[in-house]
C-alpha cells in the first residue's frame, strides 16, 4: 500500500498557520507586519491568504477582515445543542490605546517617569497597569490624537452578534490578536462610532494549545 506524501489533512476548515495569518488580517496589519509577527516570509504570508480566500470562497482581504470564524478547538464555538447567545453584556472599559512615535522612549516614559507599572511589551507594543484600566501604547508613523477605547466582554461572540443586531458597524469579526504564555489568549473586535471612530471589544479566555 503507498503511503501518502505530504503532510497529514488538518481537521479545521484552516491551519493553525492559516489561522495565525487570518488573525493578523482580521486586525487590519499589512502583509509585512504579519510576517514579522509570525516568523515567516512575505512570500508565505500572500500564500496563506490566497488558500484562505480560495478556502472560504470569499472575494477580497476586506471580506476576510468580516468573515467570522473560529478555530474549532476553541471555547468560543458553541455546541451543536446550545443555542447562538446574542446578549450584549459590556463590563468596563478594559484598554486605552495611543499612539507613539518611538516605543522605546515612550515605554520608558510612562515607566521611570509617570511610574506607571509595566505589564509586558511584545512587538512596537507595551502594556502598562492604570489601577486597573490597562494603556497600550503602539509605535507608529502617524501619531494621532485619537484613543481607541476598549470594553471588557465575557463573551466576545456573543456580544458581536449582539451590537450587529443594535446596528453596530464592524469593521473586523472577533480575531485572536495575542497568546500569552500561560495560554491565555486576547480576542478583539472593533466597530465605529458616527463619527467613524473605533471602539473595541476585548475578551480573555484560556484554551489548550493546538
Amino acid at each position: 500500500m503507498k503511503r501518502s506524501r505530504g503532510r497529514p489533512r488538518h481537521d479545521d476548515v484552516l491551519t493553525p498557520a492559516e489561522w495565525r495569518t487570518l488573525h493578523g488580517v482580521r486586525h487590519g496589519f499589512t502583509n509585512a507586519q504579519i510576517a514579522a509577527r509570525t516568523g515567516i516570509s512575505r512570500d508565505a504570508v500572500k500564500y496563506h491568504v490566497a488558500n484562505i480566500v480560495a478556502k472560504l470562497d470569499v472575494t477580497d482581504r476586506r471580506a476576510l477582515k468580516l468573515w467570522r470564524g473560529y478555530p474549532k478547538t476553541h471555547p468560543f464555538v458553541a455546541r451543536e445543542d446550545e443555542p447562538m447567545a446574542r446578549e450584549v453584556s459590556l463590563n468596563n472599559v478594559g484598554q486605552i490605546a495611543r499612539h507613539v512615535k518611538e516605543i522605546g522612549a515612550s515605554t520608558a516614559f510612562y515607566r521611570d517617569v509617570v511610574g506607571l507599572p509595566l505589564l509586558y511589551e511584545f512587538d512596537k507594543l507595551a502594556f502598562f497597569d492604570m489601577n486597573g484600566l490597562r494603556l497600550m501604547l503602539e509605535e507608529t508613523r502617524k501619531v494621532e490624537n485619537e484613543s481607541v477605547i476598549y470594553f471588557t466582554v465575557d463573551d466576545i461572540d456573543a456580544s458581536y452578534s449582539g451590537l450587529i443586531d443594535r446596528g453596530a458597524s464592524f469593521v473586523s469579526a472577533p480575531h485572536l490578536i495575542h497568546r500569552h504564555e500561560d495560554g491565555v489568549e486576547e480576542w478583539m473586535a472593533f466597530f465605529e462610532d458616527p463619527e467613524a471612530r473605533l471602539l473595541g471589544l476585548m475578551s480573555r479566555r484560556k484554551r489548550s494549545a493546538d
